[in-house]
């Protein structure tokens, strides 16, 4: 896929209906209240090729970033590190705790009129599964 394409998933996603049940889309994965889109997978491989795709897809995750920003505005990147460090103490609502042992940092807008937030991430926290460039669309707020 190319950032168009991404950005053109991600408009989708925002009035796409959400399912009763949690399971695997056509994109990725859906659940009550949110989905989760796979915008790219790495291979598996070493450490050299999956620092590569690291990169690489932290560099398409800022081209999303760049186009979603004229649109929504600017924002800070949202630590899910400490989100993460919550979970340990309190009750996160999926999909932000999922989301946070994928990856340390997202991108973040609450899309105005839609109800709906957005999250740009790279998942890149378990080592034994490939890397992935992720959007994540949702209407709870982030915790």
């Amino acid at each position: 896929m190319n950032i168009a394409q991404h950005i053109a998933l991600v408009d989708e996603l925002c009035y796409r209906p959400f399912p009763a049940e949690h399971g695997p889309s056509d994109v990725g994965s859906s659940g009550p209240g949110y989905h989760v889109a796979v915008l790219e997978s790495g291979p598996y491989g070493g450490p050299a090729t999956r620092a590569v795709t690291i990169d690489q897809f932290e560099k398409d995750r800022d081209a999303v970033y760049e186009l979603l920003a004229s649109r929504w505005g600017d924002t800070d990147p949202y630590n899910l590190r400490t989100v993460l460090l919550r979970t340990e103490h309190e009750e996160i609502p999926r999909p932000w705790a999922d989301l946070s042992a994928r990856a340390g940092v997202a991108y973040l807008w609450e899309v105005e009129g839609s109800g709906r937030w957005v999250a740009v991430a790279v998942a890149d926290r378990d080592e034994a599964d490939a890397v992935h460039l992720l959007a994540l669309v949702t209407e709870s707020d982030p915790p």
